[in-house]
């Protein structure tokens, strides 16, 4: 019987991990935790338990939800970053830089913040509402940042496997403040009420545009998937809806149902973060 569970495992994880990492993934991992060198995280900190867990899986989809809602953001996105024509290559590329970052080589983490940088430099353009933007303006980094920040701590908070205590969900934003930082964000907030208060101070500038609303279609009702992939994927998606506070779920037309999420999202949620963390871990060692 284990033989067999793990053989499903191999393959589930296998199947998770090319979707995820995409065709470089199996030797960038081995680049990322094997090749000897500093890193700008130790084995103990919490950006590491964060990321390192599959509420991430939900986390990120909170995440695009959320920064879709700053208009000059969704306009850079829809602009340039192809998420509609490669979806798929967005989110591997998204991936490595979070793997590179907190788990890699410091000198590895810092090649790919120059290259996104200088990605950031050549995006720039007008919004459908005739205000330009650019994505190395610090206010929409900021935006971008913070948005990410608050969804992955969200996200690990309610489905992660080991929930971080105060001091640990402060070292988690102090800890991505480090990558924010490089990456051109001027002083990234470094404890969670901190965030609170930045995500709070850009409530102003936020609406749900005609491109948000079609971005949170897309993602939520009709991504690139197969058949077998759409109920679990349908399963990820509600639970980082229910993530988004009202005043994110309104402009985004994102319906608010707090019986049905306490009673069925997210029980469903913990139990398919549960089996994408059992799939995607090593085997257990057989003692000899």
């Amino acid at each position: 019987m284990s033989g067999a569970a793990d053989l499903v495992r191999g393959r589930l994880g296998g199947l998770i991990f090319q979707r995820v990492a995409g065709p470089q993934g199996p030797a960038r991992r081995r680049l990322i935790h094997d090749a000897p060198g500093e890193r700008w995280f130790p084995a103990d900190r919490p950006v590491r338990r964060v990321h390192g867990d599959s509420s991430m899986f939900i986390g990120g989809i909170t995440a695009l939800l959320l920064q879709s809602l700053h208009p000059l953001a969704m306009a850079a996105v829809a602009g340039h970053s192809g998420y509609r024509g490669d979806p798929w290559g967005r989110l591997q590329r998204t991936s490595y830089f979070l793997a590179v970052t907190t788990f890699g080589r410091t000198s590895d983490a810092r090649e790919e913040i120059r290259k996104v940088r200088a990605i950031h430099q050549r995006i720039t353009g007008t919004a459908p509402d005739g205000r330009p933007y650019a994505a190395s303006d610090p206010h929409l980094l900021t935006w971008i940042h913070i948005a990410e920040a608050d969804s992955f701590l969200r996200a690990h908070a309610r489905f992660g496997a080991e929930p971080l205590d105060q001091a640990g969900r402060d070292g988690y934003v102090a800890d991505l403040a480090r990558i924010g930082a490089e990456l051109g964000v001027p002083d990234p907030p470094r404890t969670e009420a901190d965030l609170t208060a930045r995500i709070a101070s850009y409530r102003g500038e936020l609406a749900g545009t005609v491109q948000a609303r079609e971005a949170a279609r897309f993602l939520l009702l009709t991504p690139p998937l197969p058949a077998m992939a759409r109920p679990p994927y349908t399963v990820l998606a509600a639970a980082a809806v229910s993530l988004l506070p009202g005043w994110a779920r309104r402009p985004l037309s994102l319906p608010r149902l707090p019986v049905t999420e306490t009673a069925l999202i997210r029980p469903a949620g913990h139990a398919l973060v549960r089996g994408i963390r059992w799939a995607i871990a090593p085997p257990p060692a057989v003692a000899s």
